[in-house]
């Protein structure tokens, strides 16, 4: 539970618009304080995110793109990949792995952020099969795909070198190893960066009561770990390579 690392770059791949906010945006938005230059990768269209039977999903997956980009100018997002594959049906197959092994070595980040593919369900939830799928294809993506030059013949041919990922956090953990602490900012940025998502926080009106509560229940996770914060976002994370750019010190994340 040391203070961890504040990388250069950073990647989050997710799922669905609005995973990044509703699972990491805490992190994000320290990050940013930081100056960290951050990318989203969007892998579904988020077109089953309605119950409204006359909405096209053609509609929809443009309406959520659009959110996704201004609840990402709030948190200063760089750049966005957006996959387009159908919602609700993401499998993690070597055609994902190397769609998103290509954002890596496009980004090239020091750090990537993903969701947890451990994470099944507790005992009020069951974990969208998405999420998972968004976890495994990540990880398989980060090794060996993206950074083994003979393991993606397909991304040397497009000129794309082999990339080193150096910290992976995996958000949503089903058995968290870091706890970030979240500055009220941050959790303030968290959760207007939530608002944004229009489509979605309009069907759940109770949504910023729900993020305050889960940052500050988890803060007490924290501060059983010794970890002595108000509110905060727990992780796993993996660290695959240390190097001159990856600073570590008081300034958190």
């Amino acid at each position: 539970m040391t203070e961890p690392s504040v990388p250069r770059s950073a990647l989050a791949v997710m799922a669905h618009p609005d995973d990044v906010e509703f699972m990491c945006g805490g992190l994000i938005a320290r990050w940013a304080r930081a100056g960290v230059q951050i990318h989203y990768c969007l892998l579904t269209d988020g077109t089953s995110g309605s119950r409204d039977p006359d909405l096209a999903p053609e509609a929809l997956a443009a309406q959520r793109r659009q959110e996704q980009q201004a609840a990402g100018e709030l948190l200063g997002v760089a750049g966005y990949f957006f996959l387009g594959h159908p919602d609700g049906r993401l499998v993690p197959s070597v055609a994902l792995r190397l769609e998103i092994a290509r954002v890596i070595r496009q980004v090239r980040p020091e750090a990537v952020v993903t969701s947890d593919p451990r994470f099944f369900y507790n005992s009020w939830y069951i974990n969208h099969p998405d999420h998972r799928a968004a976890g495994e294809a990540t990880l398989a993506a980060i090794m060996p795909l993206a950074n083994t030059l003979l393991a993606a013949p397909e991304l040397r041919a497009e000129g794309l070198a082999p990339h080193d990922v150096g910290e992976v956090y995996l958000a949503a953990p089903a058995e968290p190893t870091r706890f970030v602490p979240l500055e009220p900012e941050d959790l303030e940025r968290k959760v207007a960066a939530m608002r944004a998502h229009t489509s979605q926080v309009a069907q759940f009106p109770d949504f910023e009561r729900l993020l305050r509560q889960m940052a500050h229940d988890t803060a007490a996770q924290a501060r059983g770990a010794g970890v002595v914060c108000a509110a905060a976002e727990s992780y796993v994370q993996i660290t695959l390579a240390r190097d001159a750019g990856l600073e570590t010190g008081a300034a958190g994340i």
